[in-house]
C-alpha cells in the first residue's frame, strides 16, 4: 500500500494511489521546531502543514483555542502579483479564508475536552500545477501533521473531493473537471469502530438531489478510509510521545454546590421561547458565585456548566420531545418575507424566522462593474458577489466595526454559492450583480437566511433567474446511549450547545449548497440522510411562503436600475471605436454620459442611467463602424487641408480623402476646415481608404 525512503536529510515519503494519482507524505524534518509537520504532494501541487502546541494551559476560555491559517504564495503558481508598489503576500483572499475555515470544521472537534493548550495550524501552498486543488491536500496534511505531534488527538481524518460528469463520479476532480461537474464538494471522514463517520461537508451543486449527494459519499468513503489506514500505519511508527492531559476527577462536594446554586433556574434560562437576557444573565450570576467562592476553580465551573446545559438539552430533547423554545423536533419558527422595502434601491428584501431578520439589498451594475481576482490559483473576473455583514446590534452587543472578519467572509461565499446556479448566464443577462445582506437580528442560521432574502431581492429587481433558493439549518442531539434527534431550524442553545450545524440550501428542483460541522466526532449515513430529506421539507415549505410574498421575478428591471445596449460590431472596428489614445472612446462616454464595454469579439455593452442616453451611444458608435461602399453619398465635413488634397470627415471617425485633382475641377474652389460639401464615395482600396469626389458640382467662391 505504502512505502519509505529516507535520504540524508531523513526525508521520509510515504505514497499512497488516490483518484488514480499518486499522493506523496513526507514528515520531514525540515520544520523540525514544529510539533508536527508534513509536506504532502499530489501531482505538481504541494503544500506544508505545521502545527505547533504551546507549552502552558489557557484557562477560562470558552472555546478549544485553535487558528487554523491557510496561506497562499504567488511563487507557487510562477507569478509576480499584487499592486504595483507591493510585491508581497497581504491579507489572505476570500478563497483562503474559506478553505482554512474547512479545515478548522474537520480536525476541530477531534481535539479532547480536557487539552487546553493553544494549537495553531498554518498551511502553506508551496507549488501550485494548475490542476489539483491544493484545499483537500490542506486538510490531510493537517490531520497527518498533527497525528503524528505530540497532540492528543482522535484523528486522523480522511478527506477527497468528488465531481460528477453525466454518470461518472470523479475522486478529487481537476479543475478542469470541475469547470464540467455538476458538483463539487468536499467530504472528511473518521473511523470509529471500523465503520466511515462523516465529521464535515463543504459544497457546492447544480441543484442535485438528495439521492445524488448520498451515492457521492459512498464512492467517497473507501477512498477516505484508505487515507485513514494509511495515516494510522504511519503514525504508529513515527508518532511523538503524546502530552498527559490534565485528569479532572469527580468532586461531588463541588459539583453539588453548583447545582444547588443553579437549580431550576438553568431551566428556566434555556427553555424560553426567544432569546432573552435570562441566560446571559444567569451565566454571569454562575460566574460571579465561582470568582467569591471557588476563585481557583473557574474554569472547572464553568466546564461544568456547559455539560449541564448539554444533558439538560439532551434529557429534553431526546427522552421528552421538548424543544428549548416550545416547538416540536420538525417545526420551524414563524416566517415573514418583505420585498421592495428601501425606496431607491434597485432590489430589496427582508426575510424573518423568529429572532432571525435578514435585509438584502441587490445593485446592478455595467459589465465593467465586475469584481477583478487576481490570486494564486486564480485570475479572471466575477460578475455576481453576495457580501455579509453581522454588525454587533444584531446580537445586542457593542464591539468596534471593522472590516469584515472570517465569520462574515465565510457566510458570504456561503450564500454566493447557493445562489450561484441560479443566475442567469452573461449571454443573456450582461448586468454585474451585488447582493449586501444585512444581519439585523441573529438568532441561529443567518446564512441560510440571507440565502431566503436574497433571492427575494433578485426577484423584485426583475433579476430573471431560474427559480428561487432557499435554506435552513439543521440541529443533532445525540446522547451516550448513540439515541438521537435531528432538529429543523435551530436557534440559540441548540446551536451552541447542539451537536451538530448542518446548512443545506437549494430550490425546488435540488440543492445548490451543503456546509455541515459537528461538535462530535462524526454522523453516520443513516443521520445524514434524514438531515438531507428533513431538509428538503423545510426548504419547500420556505419556498412556499416566499412564493406567496413573491411568486416570481418582476417583468420589468427597477426603474433605478441601469440600462444596458448592445451593438455586435466587426472586431476589426474595434481600434475606430476606441480612437488614438482613446480619445473617440472618451468623447462618446462624455458626451451621452454612458459607460462602454468592449470584448474582443467585437461585442460592445453601453450602460446608462437612461435609455435615451444609451440609444445616443449605440447610434454614434453605428456610424463609426458602418462599412461604407462605393457610390454613397455624404454631406462631408472638412476636417483638414493638406498640399495633396482635404481629409473630409463623412461619419463620425471616418474620413475619406478629397484628392487635389478633384478639387481643380471645380475651377476657383477654395475649402475652408469645417465647411459642409456634398460628396461621392468613387473607391476605397485594398488598405480600407476612402477616396472621395463631388457629388456634383460645387459653387465655391473664386
Amino acid at each position: 500500500m505504502f512505502f519509505n525512503s529516507t535520504t540524508k536529510n531523513q526525508s521520509m515519503e510515504y505514497k499512497i494511489k488516490i483518484g488514480g494519482k499518486e499522493m506523496v507524505f513526507d514528515p520531514s524534518n525540515l520544520a523540525e521546531q514544529a510539533s508536527g509537520a508534513c509536506f504532502l504532494k499530489y501531482g505538481g501541487t504541494m503544500v506544508l502543514s505545521t502545527v505547533c502546541v504551546s507549552s502552558y494551559e489557557k484557562e477560562q476560555t470558552e472555546f478549544f483555542p485553535l487558528t487554523v491559517e491557510y496561506e497562499e504564495r504567488y511563487y507557487a503558481s510562477g507569478k509576480i502579483k499584487g499592486p504595483r508598489y507591493i510585491k508581497r503576500e497581504t491579507r489572505p483572499s476570500d478563497e483562503a479564508i474559506c478553505n482554512a475555515r474547512m479545515v478548522d470544521r474537520a480536525i476541530r472537534p477531534l481535539f479532547p475536552k480536557e487539552l487546553t493548550r493553544e494549537v495553531q495550524v498554518i498551511n502553506t501552498v508551496l507549488s501550485w500545477d494548475g490542476e489539483n486543488d491544493p484545499d483537500v491536500l490542506a486538510l490531510l496534511a493537517s490531520s497527518f501533521s498533527t497525528l503524528i505531534s505530540e497532540i492528543p488527538w482522535k484523528g486522523p481524518v480522511g478527506a477527497v473531493r468528488v465531481g460528477k460528469i453525466g454518470e461518472k463520479f470523479i475522486i478529487n476532480p481537476t479543475y478542469k473537471e470541475k469547470e464540467e461537474s455538476e458538483m463539487d464538494v468536499v467530504f472528511a471522514g473518521v473511523k470509529r469502530n471500523g465503520e466511515i463517520l462523516i465529521n464535515m461537508i463543504e459544497g457546492g451543486f447544480s441543484e442535485v438531489d438528495e439521492k445524488t449527494i448520498l451515492k457521492a459519499f459512498d464512492f467517497a468513503k473507501p477512498e477516505i478510509e484508505k487515507l485513514i489506514d494509511f495515516q494510522e500505519k504511519i503514525a504508529k511508527e513515527i508518532s511523538k510521545e503524546k502530552i498527559p492531559l490534565k485528569v479532572i476527577g469527580e468532586d461531588r462536594v463541588f459539583e453539588e454546590e453548583l447545582k444547588k446554586f443553579l437549580g431550576e433556574r438553568l431551566r428556566n434560562a434555556v427553555f424560553q421561547k426567544e432569546r432573552s437576557e435570562k441566560f446571559s444573565k444567569l451565566k454571569k450570576e454562575f460566574l460571579e458565585f465561582l470568582n467569591q467562592k471557588f476563585p481557583e476553580r473557574i474554569f472547572e465551573g464553568l466546564r461544568f456548566f456547559d455539560k449541564e446545559v448539554e444533558k439538560l438539552l439532551a434529557k429534553e430533547i431526546i427522552e421528552n420531545g421538548i424543544r428549548p423554545d416550545g416547538r416540536k423536533i420538525d417545526e420551524m419558527r414563524k416566517i415573514s418575507c418583505q420585498v421592495s422595502v428601501l425606496p431607491r434601491t434597485h432590489g430589496s428584501a427582508i426575510f424573518c424566522r423568529g429572532q432571525t431578520k435578514s435585509l438584502s439589498i441587490l445593485t446592478l451594475g455595467a459589465p465593467g462593474d465586475v469584481q477583478l481576482l487576481e490570486g494564486m490559483e486564480i485570475s479572471g473576473k466575477k460578475r455576481f458577489m453576495h457580501h455579509y455583514n453581522f454588525p454587533p446590534y444584531s446580537v445586542g452587543e457593542i464591539s468596534p466595526l471593522r472590516g469584515p472578519g472570517r465569520r462574515e467572509i465565510g457566510h458570504g461565499m456561503l450564500v454566493e454559492r447557493a445562489l450561484l446556479p441560479i443566475i442567469p448566464d452573461f449571454e443573456h443577462f450582461p448586468y454585474t450583480i451585488r447582493i449586501v445582506s444585512e444581519i439585523l437580528s441573529s438568532n441561529g442560521s443567518t446564512s441560510m437566511a440571507s440565502v431566503c432574502s436574497s433571492s427575494l431581492a433578485l426577484m423584485d429587481a426583475g433579476v430573471p433567474i431560474k427559480r428561487p433558493a432557499a435554506g435552513i439549518a439543521l440541529g443533532l442531539v445525540i446522547n451516550e446511549k448513540g439515541e438521537y434527534r435531528i432538529l429543523i431550524d435551530i436557534q440559540g442553545p441548540e446551536d451552541h450547545y447542539g451537536d451538530m450545524d448542518f446548512k443545506v440550501a437549494g430550490t425546488e428542483k435540488g440543492i445548490t449548497a451543503i456546509q455541515m460541522d459537528l461538535k462530535i466526532d462524526g454522523i453516520s449515513k443513516k443521520i445524514l440522510e434524514e438531515a438531507l430529506e428533513q431538509g428538503k421539507k423545510a426548504r419547500f415549505e420556505i419556498l412556499k411562503i416566499m412564493k406567496e410574498t413573491l411568486p416570481k421575478p418582476r417583468e420589468t428591471l427597477s426603474p433605478f436600475a441601469p440600462k444596458i445596449l448592445t451593438i455586435q460590431i466587426n472586431p476589426e472596428k474595434i481600434r475606430d471605436v476606441i480612437g488614438p489614445g482613446g480619445r473617440m472612446i472618451n468623447e462618446i462616454i462624455s458626451e451621452c454620459g454612458v459607460s462602454i464595454d468592449i470584448e474582443e469579439t467585437g461585442k460592445i455593452f453601453v450602460t446608462a442611467e437612461k435609455e435615451e442616453a444609451a440609444k445616443k451611444a449605440i447610434a454614434w458608435i453605428k456610424n463609426i463602424t458602418r462599412e461604407v461602399k462605393v457610390g454613397e453619398v455624404f454631406q462631408g465635413k472638412v476636417k483638414r487641408i493638406l498640399n495633396f488634397g482635404a481629409l473630409i470627415e463623412i461619419l463620425p471617425g471616418q474620413e475619406g480623402l478629397l484628392h487635389i485633382s478633384q478639387i481643380k475641377k471645380q475651377k476657383g474652389l477654395k475649402l475652408k476646415v469645417g465647411e459642409i460639401i456634398p460628396v461621392r464615395v468613387i473607391s476605397i482600396d485594398e488598405l480600407g481608404r476612402i477616396n472621395l469626389g463631388f457629388f456634383k458640382k460645387h459653387g465655391g467662391k473664386k
